[in-house]
């Protein structure tokens, strides 16, 4: 899926579904982010018919993207959910995710959410170390209750992916080293309310090459084998997320050529398998839509000046991530070469450089392609500006499925202490 696949243009008017996102935009003001609900439900579909010949479940990366009304869409799709905090959980029990369907990631759980979790029997623990899989026993004894986990094991695997969302490598802060893996299933073997039931892994996000999932998982078969030879019961490979997206020109491997490459790698261990896609699922489903508030003529080159910044879209700005930016009435034939910036008091909010756009003047949209995942999740009031509202199109429908706040709800956050 590219970006423009569920957003194309027609008659030079750029549409999701059935609807012109001018027309939205006359109702919700810019700048909002736009999903389209056919294209998330398309992208999971994909990986249901390529995993079909395999005992395997999607469990959607929660960090991804939050908002209830996509969980509710995968929910009903049959979709699990990859969280890394309780509010995670929350959210995904709210949006009628089963915790049977739940696992449950990130490299410092702490009591108050083990035990939340605990209570709700969700499918498995990815455990990210030692002293995690200490408390979690302690906890789970404490309550009578039994966790079932997967170490998250580090097999020192380079992603060939960004530095900042690489997590594979032996420098990373996640997960057990590989060479110190049955040690630490020793471990947890001998702790009370502990059940070993799988292995996990993850090397990182934005993978546009199989190969390092094809090493990490010949690593991972040859654990699980050994870890069988010593005692334990290993019926789960939790083979993490990580299949990229096209952002601009990337090509990418099918998700059935990648279904073919786990069961290549690990489908002898006769193992349920569990996915955990993300961006894969909900990148190219979304855009930030937003307007050009001034075209600014500075000395040397052009500014495309938006309302929206890098409060609402941080991507750029944190990774040097690559957005396709196209005008969504193209109109106008002219490119122009135009720095695309935001309104935040930080150079750094910038969406692009020296990049190519339709020639715009104030008031025009523009949509900041590939924003669905780790769009409107990462973004902030930093400013006091408001939050982006979202939206979801169904169809000839749409649906605002996160309001915008008001300065008073941001404002009224801040408590003033008595004696002011």
């Amino acid at each position: 899926m590219t970006p423009v696949s569920f957003f194309p243009h027609k008659n030079n008017e750029m549409f999701v579904e059935d609807i012109a996102i001018s027309d939205i935009a006359k109702q919700v003001k810019t700048p909002f982010y736009c999903y389209s609900s056919t294209a998330i439900e398309s992208s999971f579909q994909a990986y249901q018919d390529a995993f079909s010949s395999q005992d395997a479940l999607v469990c959607f990366a929660v960090k991804a993207n939050s908002n209830q009304a996509v969980l509710a869409t995968l929910a009903k799709l049959g979709s699990g959910a990859d969280v890394v905090s309780m509010g995670e959980i929350r959210r995904a029990i709210t949006a009628g995710i089963p915790a049977n369907k739940i696992v449950y990631s990130g490299v410092a759980k702490t009591q108050e959410e083990i035990t939340y979790a605990l209570s709700l029997d969700i499918l498995q623990f990815n455990v990210e170390s030692e002293p995690e899989l200490e408390l979690i026993s302690k906890v789970a004894a404490s309550l009578n209750k039994t966790a079932a986990i997967a170490f998250r094991i580090n097999p020192d695997v380079c992603a060939q992916t960004h530095a900042k969302i690489s997590t594979g490598k032996a420098e990373n802060k996640f997960g057990v080293p590989i060479s110190k893996a049955r040690e630490a299933y020793k471990l947890a073997a001998s702790l009370p309310g502990i059940k070993v039931q799988g292995v996990d892994v993850h090397i990182g996000s934005q993978l546009t090459n199989l190969a390092p999932f094809e090493e990490a998982y010949q690593r991972i078969a040859q654990l699980v084998i050994e870890l069988r030879a010593d005692g334990h019961e290993i019926s789960v490979v939790d083979v993490g997320g990580g299949l990229g997206i096209t952002y601009l020109d990337e090509v990418i491997p099918s998700k059935q050529t990648y279904a073919e490459l786990v069961k290549a790698q690990l489908g002898h261990l006769d193992c349920k398998i569990i996915l955990e896609p993300g961006r894969s699922l909900l990148g190219n489903a979304g855009i930030l839509v937003s307007s050009v508030v001034f075209v600014k003529n500075g000395e040397e080159r052009q500014f495309l000046m938006l309302d929206a910044g890098m409060n609402d879209l941080i991507r750029p700005s944190m990774y040097e991530a690559y957005h396709q930016i196209i005008a969504v009435n193209k109109g106008n034939n002219v490119l122009k070469t135009y720095d695309v910036v935001g309104p935040v008091c930080e150079t750094g909010d910038t969406f692009a450089k020296a990049r190519e756009v339709h020639a715009s003047d104030a008031g025009d949209l523009i949509a900041i392609m590939s924003s669905g995942a780790y769009g409107a999740v990462m973004s902030s009031s930093y400013n006091t500006r408001m939050l982006a509202p979202e939206v979801m199109v169904k169809g000839s429908d749409f649906a605002i499925v996160r309001k915008r706040p008001s300065y008073e709800d941001i404002i009224k956050q801040d408590i003033t202490p008595s004696w002011l």
